[in-house]
């Protein structure tokens, strides 16, 4: 609770000191694993206690099922003990200097506008986490360009494997009022198209753009020195370049260090299901069901993307059965199976290489599976 209350403060304010931004990653992933080993601490003893209930009572069962629970309940306990001393080790060592944080974060006076975490549970293009990565692509936008009007605009690579976030963050970046009001043009364009930038001379002729541009194979330099020779002669100084990739190579074409986007943890990954499964219902309530949602954000975590787990957490909010739920899962599972037995490599490998699945199990961009959640429904 003390290391989400500070997070969370840290995401409204601006920060720009890059030990900060390095403490602020260290909390939040301490957070994360802190969220999920009290889970698996409350929701696998609700088991045994079910379980408890659930042996017969006779002289036949009574040793055979309390020599099971006893068993179970060693090995459970043995691997949340783990799970939680580990994890409070990273808490104990995150809030070790929380306090000159906390006194650093009060100095940063400019906070950013922000939604409380909530609305964004049921919104499709929604940010979560990243709160180190959000912060240094807003330092880069917000900051002044070198007072040299010769001097060509900066260029920050974004790069991450499909389905990790990249064009979330940065659509949320840009939303900010003050990014807004900073550039008076804000183009996305494909690298396929690269030199379809001319078609936009007119708007940004003498006035500082944000060009941002996506590619999904690599380009030739003298195509990219064609389009970089555009924008420098054309746009304003106050003018910036943001690429967008799965590819590391692009790097090569920033003109500061690159952002690299990961895959959340699987700590962050069961977090933000658990949020989005249950929407306002209450785990507790819940607690079969609570098992059911580690089994998908596994496969998520896996296999998957956020789309993909965005769109599942959609249909399953939507009817708390855990019959529903588990059907589902188990058809997830059949086609991730199929593909792996099939190609060798799960979905999202297999995407990353342009490939795609069977006729039968079509990899698409959203997600890992041809059919749509609904349609397992």
């Amino acid at each position: 609770m003390r290391v989400h209350t500070v997070v969370e403060e840290a995401d409204a304010r601006y920060i720009t000191n890059s030990g900060m931004l390095m403490q602020l990653k260290l909390l939040s992933e301490a957070m994360y694993q802190g969220y999920h080993a009290l889970d698996t601490l409350t929701f696998q003893l609700h088991d045994d206690e079910e379980d408890s209930t659930n042996c017969m009572v006779s002289d036949s069962s009574i040793s055979l099922c309390s020599a099971t629970r006893f068993k179970r309940q060693r090995t459970v306990l043995a691997s949340a003990k783990k799970d939680k001393v580990a994890a409070l080790d990273n808490l104990e060592t995150a809030v070790a200097n929380i306090s000159e944080f906390v006194a650093l974060l009060c100095g940063c006076d400019e906070r950013l506008s922000r939604r409380p975490y909530d609305a964004y549970l049921y919104i499709g293009n929604f940010m979560f986490g990243r709160h180190a990565e959000k912060q240094k692509l807003l330092n880069f936008l917000l900051q002044q360009n070198p007072s040299d009007d010769l001097a060509p605009p900066p260029v920050l690579p974004i790069i991450g494997a499909l389905g990790v976030g990249k064009k979330t963050l940065v659509a949320h970046v840009c939303a900010d009022e003050r990014v807004r009001c900073k550039f008076a043009s804000i183009l996305h364009l494909n690298g396929e198209n690269l030199l379809n930038i001319v078609d936009h001379e007119k708007a940004m002729l003498g006035m500082p753009s944000l060009v941002v541009v996506e590619f999904v194979s690599d380009v030739d330099d003298m195509k990219w020195n064609e389009f970089y020779s555009f924008v420098t002669r054309t746009a304003s100084t106050r003018s910036k370049v943001i690429i967008i990739s799965k590819l590391g190579t692009l790097a090569r074409f920033g003109s500061v260090r690159p952002i690299f986007l990961d895959a959340l943890s699987y700590e962050e990954l069961w977090y933000l299901f658990k949020n989005l499964a249950f929407g306002s219902a209450d785990p507790a309530e819940h607690p079969r069901l609570v098992h059911i949602a580690e089994g998908f954000a596994k496969e998520f975590h896996q296999g998957g993307s956020l789309v993909t787990a965005n769109a599942f957490a959609d249909v399953l909010r939507s009817n708390l059965n855990a019959q529903f739920w588990l059907s589902i899962l188990n058809k997830c599972r059949k086609v991730m199976e199929k593909n792996l037995f099939a190609y060798g490599q799960l979905p999202n490998l297999l995407f990353d290489q342009g490939r795609e699945g069977s006729s039968q199990n079509r990899i698409t961009k959203g997600g890992v599976w041809r059919t749509t959640p609904r349609s397992f429904c």
